[in-house]
């Protein structure tokens, strides 16, 4: 496992990526899924999916790495189905405890972003006003840490 995976993705989101392809990819060496699909897959999510400001991308993200660490098959009981609902759970309230909602357009509202489905140029003055990447660096940081003292089980990839 990488040793900082909250620094690779908050690399990859100055280089560009949107915030859910950011901590997504760069969970890539523990998911065992390809760089390039972990990016389309991923990138439907930003912007709180597609920019509609909904679920913010990074929680999206570490709902899907969860997924792939712990989710359920085809054959589950109710209670795995409950336990793995309620390790969700878990990690949109740790992210929560940091900044008060999931919701991206909350989390943004001192921004008055849009809905618009054009994304914003990725300018200088992007960088400097928007807290996004705090959000990348919280997402996998709980994920890094959840993943430390949870260790998903060997037969799972």
């Amino acid at each position: 496992m990488s040793a900082d995976h909250a620094e690779k993705a908050c690399e990859l989101f100055a280089g560009g990526l949107n915030c859910s392809q950011s901590v997504f990819a760069a969970f890539a060496d523990v998911t065992g899924m390809d760089y390039d699909l972990a990016l389309r897959l991923s990138s439907s999510f930003g912007g709180g999916m597609g920019r509609m400001r909904e679920v913010c991308g990074t929680c999206s993200a570490m709902f899907m790495i969860a997924g792939i660490l712990y989710g359920l098959g085809e054959s589950y009981s109710h209670e795995e189905k409950t336990e793995h609902y309620r390790r969700i759970q878990e990690l949109a309230s740790l992210f929560r405890e940091k900044h008060d909602t999931i919701i991206c357009r909350e989390l943004l509202k001192e921004l008055r972003v849009t809905s618009d489905p054009e994304p914003e140029k990725r300018t200088e003055q992007y960088y400097k006003v928007r807290p996004c990447i705090k959000f990348v660096r919280t997402a996998a940081e709980i994920l890094d840490r959840y993943i430390a003292e949870n260790p998903p089980s060997q037969n799972r990839q």
